[in-house]
């Protein structure tokens, strides 16, 4: 027996990229799609993701909570500040809004697929609009912890795409336009209800790192000369997957810290807790107002 023959039939395929993965994949939305509707709950019109210590009560809950792993198909890992509980409340009625109350992030061993199923999931069961919000760094010097910027663009460094690999073509296009991933018209609405509520509120691009290290001083000074104005560690990889598959993106940062070199003191994780703590009043009023907005769905 030759070389040749000794290695037919053990070429690498990666799983995400392999048919048996994409069969894989569809199966698991549809079976986690099974599981939402046995719930008994109404498919929602709304979904929001909230971020490190941003999971605030928005409103009188209709339904749930029940723990996110419920309609996982793996393991869940929750980490400070993320509890991982998902219910339902109607600011309006007849809006049913699906708050996922904290994330996935890649950087605790996920793959872009499984960072991005809760997006996927909301888009499967209808969600025509998908609000986040997260925790990031300040990457400009009059950035202060608890100032909120809302995101009109983003740079993607995690290295990761949850769109690589066969997707399902009625899931979005094979090369989506990423032009107006953060909708201009949702945008628009929020920087209108953010002046008649009298929140400041700037807008700017997000810098997504991979995590969990925060970056160090020379890598604040790249973000800044990429034009970066925040940067974190998530939100990139789901923006991309709700986009592809049709949902409009609205997405609001929290300052938590000064990037690593424009102040003497470390980033801790606890630091960003207490700032989404003193931010939660202003982001509170903000996003009760946005998801009561005639123009959000």
């Amino acid at each position: 027996m030759n070389e040749t023959d000794e290695m037919e039939g053990l070429v690498h395929e990666p799983l995400e990229e392999a048919s048996a993965g994409l069969e894989t994949l569809i199966e698991q939305h549809k079976s986690a799609v099974e599981r939402f509707d046995l719930l008994g709950w109404p498919r929602p019109e709304v979904a929001l993701v909230s971020g490190s210590g941003l999971a605030i009560d928005l409103g009188e809950r209709t339904h749930g909570p029940i723990q996110l792993e419920f309609l996982l198909p793996f393991e869940s890992h929750a980490i400070e500040g993320h509890p991982h509980a998902v219910e339902m409340f109607e600011p309006l009625p007849g809006r049913p809004v699906l708050y996922f109350k904290g994330r996935l992030h890649s950087y605790q061993g996920y793959s872009a697929h499984e960072t991005v199923f809760p997006v996927r999931l909301a888009a499967l069961l209808g969600a025509k609009a998908l609000v986040m919000t997260n925790a990031t760094g300040g990457l400009r010097p009059h950035h202060r912890p608890g100032d909120l910027v809302l995101i009109k663009d983003h740079i993607n460094l995690t290295g990761l795409n949850p769109l690589r690999g066969q997707l399902p073509p009625e899931w979005g296009p094979r090369f989506p336009d990423m032009g107006a991933a953060y909708d201009p018209r949702l945008r628009e609405l929020t920087l209108r209800v953010a002046g008649e509520l009298g929140i400041p509120l700037t807008e700017g691009i997000y810098a997504g790192m991979a995590g969990p290290s925060y970056e160090t001083p020379a890598e604040v000074r790249m973000l800044q000369l990429l034009g970066g104005d925040v940067t974190g560690m998530s939100t990139v990889l789901e923006i991309i997957a709700a986009h592809h598959m049709g949902v409009r993106c609205l997405c609001v940062s929290m300052v938590s810290n000064p990037g690593a070199g424009l102040s003497d003191v470390p980033v801790t994780h606890e630091d960003v807790l207490a700032a989404a703590q003193a931010a939660s009043v202003n982001l509170k009023a903000l996003l009760g107002a946005v998801l009561k907005a005639p123009g959000l769905v």
